[in-house]
């Protein structure tokens, strides 16, 4: 029989030979995964022997890394602000940095929100289930990321969240208290630079509107004011060399004095901008 500190051993040689940046740390949650444990209690469970079923699921899981897919898509699950999201390869997988954008959405009241281009749900779901008085849609091109949001709305019991297929406003009538996004926003000639499991394995149209990647805040910076209430807020997740470039679209369409908030590690990450009253 194999336990799991050796079948850990075997792995972790193999994804370090092809390239995978953390290749322990990958190996540990894959082989959590395939063990049916959480990832917190693998070290409990590493001197027992592994099952044929669990040790083929794993080996499985090693060979679909080799060929850089990313983790979560293998497990089908991503952490996103303390809960647990469904991610299928229709939708970005949710990132830490995006986390800033939840927390500055937070940081104030609101009982209507829009999440535009909402992928797996992640932005939309986290604000709703820390604000039980709040209603949101997300919208999103995509009908197959749309599904994926539903099922997460459904597997997180939040019933206040309803879904759209919209191209940004293009179908979304009313106003709202909060406007959220993180659009595509990756530069063209950018793309070929991205790791491969970001280049090959998470939707294009996602990641990039080709061109200067701006176009997604050119239709949010047209449509956003006249979607928002008196004193609302749009917050917007950006490239780090994008404040300059999407403050001047928010100043061009009627809304000034925006705010660019830094991530963890410095980056210009949020851009928040309110609605003059």
């Amino acid at each position: 029989m194999t336990t799991g500190t050796d079948a850990l051993r075997a792995a972790i040689p193999t994804l370090r030979e092809v390239g995978i940046p953390d290749a322990a740390r990958d190996a540990r949650l894959l082989l959590a995964y395939a063990m049916g444990i959480a990832p917190e209690r693998l070290t409990l469970h590493l001197p027992e022997d592994i099952t044929p079923e669990a040790l083929a699921r794993f080996h499985a899981a090693i060979t679909a890394r080799t060929a850089r897919q990313p983790v979560s898509q293998i497990t089908g699950q991503r952490l996103f602000w303390g809960r647990s999201f469904r991610v299928t390869p229709d939708v970005l997988d949710p990132r830490p940095e995006t986390e800033l954008l939840v927390q500055t959405a937070l940081l104030a009241p609101f009982t209507s929100m829009l999440d535009l281009g909402t992928g797996s749900g992640c932005i939309l779901l986290s604000c709703l289930a820390d604000m039980p008085d709040a209603q949101g849609l997300g919208t999103d091109l995509s009908p197959a990321a749309l599904a994926v949001a539903q099922s997460n709305a459904e597997a997180l019991h939040i019933t206040r969240a309803t879904f759209a297929q919209s191209d940004w406003f293009q179908t979304i009538p009313g106003t709202y208290d909060l406007i959220t996004s993180n659009p595509p926003y990756i530069a063209g000639d950018e793309m070929a630079s991205l790791s491969p499991e970001v280049r090959h394995h998470e939707p294009y149209m996602a990641l990039t509107p080709g061109g200067d990647g701006l176009d997604a805040y050119r239709a949010i910076a047209r449509g956003a004011a006249a979607h928002l209430v008196p004193g609302g807020r749009l917050i917007l997740e950006i490239g780090p060399n994008q404040s300059a470039a999407v403050t001047a679209l928010l100043a061009a369409a009627h809304m000034p004095h925006a705010q660019t908030l830094t991530d963890l590690d410095g980056r210009d990450r949020v851009v928040l901008v309110t609605k003059p009253a």
